[in-house]
């Protein structure tokens, strides 16, 4: 008898912190645009930073607040697939990472990866499962703190959770590394054998902050175990007044 290979599986995957739908300094609530922004690059699975699932004080004085939790409200119908991880909780509300899929999450877990004070960060493991492919995906979403010596300690907290995984099963890490000497190429590579998209296709990450006039490379997209990964270009308008990160999408093939 003989067997044929599986046939290739590409998808899109889309990465933004969106702010807790905010314009920069909160100057203005822009959720209902992002949405549309959002829905307008077909990604098959959004990797989202900075999501609010509740604020009691902004629902009660916006009036075009959603009732739903914001991650609820961007998925809509388009993303049928949708987990959350809570990673700051105060009077008012909670925010966190967000991923929302076309695909089965068949499994998510939210790690807590704070470190010390009053930043709270977390990385949102979920397993997908894509239809006719083999093996699932792993799809985690990070927002690492804003001190070096935290996100060195985050980053290897990533590769352990990303070591537990059967070595063959396809890896994407993706969120606002908040990495702006770019630290995490060499630690991510070296301990989980995880490459960035855009390092691999240009040579250097996506400059994304401030998203008016990027500098910083602070997004990112690391994959392992995908036979082809393209980066893929956005136009800068809408994004340059919707959030204060510009977003960065990827072709990713199995």
């Amino acid at each position: 008898m003989t067997t044929t290979d599986p046939q290739p599986f590409a998808f899109k995957v889309l990465t933004v912190n969106i702010h807790k739908g905010f314009t920069s300094f909160n100057r203005r609530f822009i959720l209902h645009e992002l949405r549309e922004a959002v829905r307008h690059v077909a990604a098959d699975v959004v990797f989202l930073q900075e999501v609010l699932g509740s604020h009691h004080r902004h629902a009660s004085r916006l009036a075009n607040f959603p009732q739903t939790p914001h991650y609820e409200f961007l998925a809509d119908s388009i993303w049928p697939q949708v987990a959350y991880g809570r990673n700051a909780v105060y009077d008012n509300g909670d925010h966190g990472n967000a991923l929302l899929s076309k695909y089965p999450i068949t499994h998510y877990e939210n790690h807590d990866i704070s470190i010390a004070g009053p930043e709270r960060r977390g990385m949102l493991h979920c397993i997908l499962q894509p239809p006719g492919h083999a093996k699932p995906v792993h799809a985690i979403c990070v927002h690492l703190g804003l001190q070096e010596a935290h996100r060195l300690k985050q980053l290897h907290r990533i590769c352990d959770l990303v070591r537990t995984f059967p070595a063959d099963e396809p890896v994407i890490v993706s969120g606002d590394f908040n990495d702006w000497r770019c630290r995490a190429h060499d630690v991510l590579r070296d301990g989980a054998g995880l490459h960035e998209v855009f390092v691999q296709a240009r040579g250097q990450a996506a400059r994304t902050f401030p998203v008016k006039m990027p500098v910083l490379q602070l997004d990112r997209i690391y994959v392992r175990n995908a036979s082809v990964h393209a980066p893929v270009v956005l136009p800068r308008k809408p994004w340059d007044r919707l959030s204060d990160h510009a977003p960065l999408a990827a072709e990713i093939s199995l």
